[in-house]
């Protein structure tokens, strides 16, 4: 009973617009009232590991002149050394594993007898969905602890970003387990990519208090939500390539990264499971 009620207040009663939207200003405020102490919390709240930032000191406003660029903060040179070798796949971020594994025709494992479609991951195409099928998946959960930047998994050609509008429930475990489809309801940016070994995606997905998703070649892309889908596509002339381990894309406060590769194309590590922590650059698969 206690579990079903949780479940109905954060699906139905609690505003995550509006939350999500005051958190937004209040960690881009340049004037928020006891920065100071509210961010000495935080660090101590989720155990943040101020040591290996670039710039350590979250009191110098001229460095972090508000909450989100700490968040958002640079490492130290090495801090997050990056596979070698053009056969290793990498974590795109600091986070724990929520799942890998194996796409089941068009359908990704959630968690707990949950799976999503891997056509409305994507916005719903079939035909960006089409070389995905059977493939490889892996979906990497970022808490507010962990180092915000997002970087390519492998290296790749940027061929098309897509802008799916949609929820801001948290994704936070509880809701993985009970709210089927979570991951193709909430908002999402899907970045798809060309590689040495087939297409790539990388799908960076929101949530509440998530305030702002940004890529490194469009800025930020939400806010504003939008209604419809977007989608951009580069052309030869004017795509980016981007190297295994360069920045890629950035959240507000942590949220939810998903992985995608064609079939028959890698394996994941046998020592990567469910619920394990990995660090942004560590080797999670191989190349077949």
């Amino acid at each position: 009973m206690y579990n079903s009620i949780k479940l109905f207040i954060h699906r139905y009663i609690i505003p995550h617009r509006l939350l999500t939207g005051i958190t937004h200003v209040l960690m881009h405020t340049r004037h928020f009232p006891f920065r100071d102490g509210f961010m000495t919390f935080m660090i101590r709240r989720h155990s943040v590991n101020v040591d290996e930032a670039l710039h350590p000191d979250y009191t110098d406003r001229s460095i972090h002149p508000n909450i989100n660029s700490f968040f958002v903060r640079a490492l130290k040179p090495g801090a997050r050394p990056i596979a070698a070798g053009e056969e290793q796949i990498c974590s795109p971020a600091d986070g724990t594993v929520s799942q890998i594994g194996v796409i089941n025709d068009d359908k990704i494992f959630q968690a707990k007898g949950h799976s999503f479609s891997l056509v409305e991951l994507l916005g719903g195409s079939s035909e960006r969905a089409e070389v995905f099928r059977n493939g490889h998946f892996a979906t990497i959960y970022l808490s507010p602890s962990d180092y915000h930047r997002v970087h390519i998994p492998y290296t790749g050609t940027l061929k098309e970003m897509v802008h799916i509008p949609g929820n801001l429930l948290s994704v936070a475990p509880f809701l993985i387990d009970n709210v089927p489809d979570l991951f193709a309801r909430n908002e999402r940016v899907a970045s798809l990519f060309d590689t040495s070994i087939g297409p790539m995606a990388v799908v960076l997905v929101g949530a509440v208090n998530v305030g702002s998703i940004e890529t490194v070649w469009a800025g930020t892309v939400t806010p504003p939500r939008g209604i419809r889908v977007t989608s951009t596509t580069y052309r030869e002339a004017d795509a980016m390539t981007l190297n295994k381990g360069d920045e890629m894309g950035r959240f507000n406060m942590g949220s939810t990264v998903i992985i995608l590769f064609a079939p028959d194309k890698l394996e994941w590590s046998a020592s990567i499971a469910s619920d394990d922590k990995v660090q942004m650059g560590q080797a999670i698969g191989t190349l077949r």
